[in-house]
C-alpha cells in the first residue's frame, strides 16, 4: 500500500494591536481550499503546500487533504472562527484514518482571542486524533512565536530559512522529506529543542540576507550544511504580539536531544549578544518625502507602522497627508501610495472612471489613529483588485486586493483597495496600470519584504518612522501582557 499523508494548512499572523479582528470571512477573502480543492487550486504558486505535494508525488506517497486555510495578518482570531477551520480539519482527519503521517504549513504566531497559543492547540488537536504514534511535520513562518506547546511528542518543525520570505516552497520540501525518511525508517524521529531570549526585533532589521542577523543565519546554514543538525530555525518573532513569553526563539531539530538543545542555546546566544545592534535606522516621514522629490530615480519608502502583513488595517493617512504638505501632488513626477479604504472605493465605482471626485480618504477601520483627508481628485482606474505575484516570493499565488481603484490627485496615484492585502510584490501597482519605476516617491506598507521585489527598480530605499500597530520602533508598542523585563523595552 502506497504511504498515506494527511497534508493541511491554516495560516494567520495575529497582531493584537490591529482593529481587525479575524473571523472566517477573513480567511475566505484569501482562499479557503477544501479537500480536493487543495490538490488543484494552488496552480503554479511557490508556497508550503504545492512544496509538500511535489515530494509526495516523487516518492509515489498519497496526499490526503484536509483543508487549507490563509489570512494574511490581522487582529487575532475569533474562538468562533479558530474552532470553525479546526473542527473542519479535525472531522477531515477523522474520516482519512489511518494515515502514516500528517504535514502541517502553519505560520506559528496565530492568537486566539481566549488563547494566546494557537499553533500549539492546532497541534495538539491534531496529535489527540492520530494518537501518540504518527508523526507530524510542521512548516513555520520565521516571525513564529514558538511556545512548549507545539513541542508535542513526535513532533518536528522546519522554518524559513529567508526573509524576504523566497523559500516557501522550499520549506515545505524539506518539511516533506524528513516525514517521509522518517515514516520509512531512513532516520529516526527527529529530536526537538527550544531557546528563547527576552528580547524583540523590528522586521525592519532581521533580513537574512544582509544585516546584525546574517552572521546567526549564517552559522545556522553551515551547521546544517556540515550534517550536525538537520534544521537550525531562527525566529525573530512577530513583535506586534501582546502575550506572555514573547522573544526571539532558536527550534533545532536534530538526531540526538543534547545537540540539538546545545545548538540551540548557541544560536541563541549569539542573536543575544547583537540584540544592541537591532535597532532599525528610521528617517522622519517627511525628510523621506524630501529625499524622493528631490533625487533622480525612484525612491522606495517603506511605510513601516502601517504594514498589512504585520496586521495593520493598511488605511492610515499619515503618508497622504505628509505628501500633500510636501506639495507631491504638484510635482513633475508621480508618487504612488495605497490606502485600504472600501467606502471611498464604492464611492469611486458609483462616480465612474473618468470622474472628478471629492471624498473623505483613510481610516476606514484604525479611527482612533487618526482622521480621514478630504480629497478632490480623478477617478483613472477601476478594478477587481485580483493579480498574480510574479517575483515577491510565493510567485504565482493569486491575489484579492478587493475591488479596487486608483485616485489621481494631481501627481499623486492613490491604489484605493477594499481588503488590506500583502504589498510583496510590484504586480499590486502594475495590476491597476501604474509602473512602479516611473515614480519619484513609491510607498509600499511592508517593513523588509518588499525588497524583494521592489529592490531592483529602486534608486534608493528608505524606511520611514511612520505611526502605526506595526511601528518599527519596538518601544513605541503599549505592550501590557508581556513578559517582562523584554528588551529593547527594558535594558537587560
Amino acid at each position: 500500500m502506497p504511504t498515506r499523508i494527511a497534508v493541511g494548512l491554516l495560516m494567520q499572523e495575529s497582531n493584537s494591536f490591529s482593529p481587525l479582528p479575524t473571523t472566517v470571512e477573513t480567511f475566505e477573502s484569501y482562499y479557503v481550499y477544501r479537500g480536493d480543492e487543495l490538490l488543484t487550486r494552488y496552480g503554479e504558486a511557490r508556497a508550503e503546500v504545492p512544496g509538500f505535494l511535489s515530494v509526495l508525488a516523487a516518492d509515489d506517497a498519497t496526499p490526503v487533504p484536509l483543508i487549507a486555510a490563509y489570512a494574511t495578518a490581522s487582529g487575532t482570531v475569533t474562538r468562533a472562527a479558530f474552532d470553525a477551520l479546526v473542527g473542519e480539519m479535525e472531522e477531515r482527519l477523522r474520516a482519512a484514518l489511518p494515515v502514516d503521517g500528517l504535514l502541517l504549513a502553519l505560520h506559528g504566531a496565530l492568537v486566539i482571542e481566549d488563547q494566546p497559543d494557537g499553533d500549539g492547540e492546532i497541534i495538539r488537536r491534531m496529535r489527540d486524533i492520530l494518537g501518540p504514534d504518527v508523526p507530524i511535520g510542521v512548516s513555520l513562518d520565521l516571525h513564529g512565536h514558538i511556545t512548549p506547546l507545539m513541542l508535542q511528542p513526535n513532533v518536528f518543525h522546519i522554518g524559513y530559512r529567508e526573509y524576504p520570505h523566497i523559500d516557501m516552497f522550499e520549506t515545505g520540501e524539506r518539511t516533506a522529506r524528513v516525514l517521509l525518511d522518517v515514516i520509512a525508517g531512513r532516520r529516526p524521529m527527529p529530536a526537538m529543542a527550544l531557546a528563547k531570549r527576552p528580547m524583540i526585533v523590528s522586521p525592519v532589521c532581521t533580513r537574512t540576507t544582509d544585516g546584525p542577523l546574517r552572521p546567526v543565519v549564517e552559522e545556522a546554514r553551515r551547521l546544517e550544511a556540515s550534517g550536525a543538525v538537520i534544521n537550525a530555525a531562527l525566529f525573530p518573532v512577530q513583535p506586534w504580539l501582546d502575550v506572555p513569553d514573547l522573544g526571539f526563539a532558536v527550534l533545532v531539530c536534530a538526531d540526538e536531544q543534547e545537540l540539538a538543545s546545545a545548538t540551540a542555546e548557541r544560536l541563541a546566544d549569539m542573536a543575544w549578544q547583537r540584540r544592541a545592534d537591532f535597532f532599525p535606522d528610521l528617517t522622519p516621514l517627511d525628510e523621506a518625502i524630501r529625499i524622493g522629490l528631490g533625487s533622480e530615480g525612484t525612491t522606495v519608502v517603506s511605510d513601516a507602522g502601517d504594514a498589512p502583513t504585520g496586521g495593520s488595517a493598511a488605511d492610515s493617512a499619515a503618508v497622504l497627508k505628509a505628501l500633500l504638505a510636501a506639495g507631491a501632488d504638484r510635482a513633475a513626477r508621480p508618487s504612488y501610495l495605497t490606502l485600504c479604504d472600501p467606502e471611498a472605493v464604492k464611492a469611486a465605482e458609483t462616480a465612474g472612471k473618468g470622474a472628478t471626485i471629492t471624498l473623505p480618504l483613510g481610516h476606514a477601520f484604525s479611527t482612533g489613529d487618526g482622521d480621514p483627508i478630504t480629497v478632490t481628485g480623478v477617478v483613472q482606474s477601476l478594478s477587481d483588485g485580483r493579480y498574480r505575484m510574479v517575483d515577491g516570493g510565493p510567485n504565482g499565488l493569486l491575489l484579492s486586493m478587493g475591488p479596487t481603484a486608483v485616485i489621481a490627485i494631481g501627481a499623486i496615484r492613490v491604489l484605493v483597495r477594499s481588503l488590506p492585502s500583502i504589498e510583496w510584490d510590484r504586480a499590486m501597482f502594475a495590476s491597476q496600470g501604474l509602473q512602479p519605476e516611473e515614480a519619484a516617491l513609491l510607498f509600499v506598507k511592508s517593513p523588509a519584504h518588499f525588497r524583494q521585489s521592489f529592490g531592483p527598480i529602486a534608486a534608493r530605499i528608505i524606511v520611514a518612522n511612520t505611526p502605526g500597530p506595526t511601528a518599527p520602533d519596538m518601544r513605541q508598542i503599549p505592550f501590557t501582557r508581556v513578559t517582562r523585563p523584554l528588551y529593547p523595552l527594558d535594558e537587560i
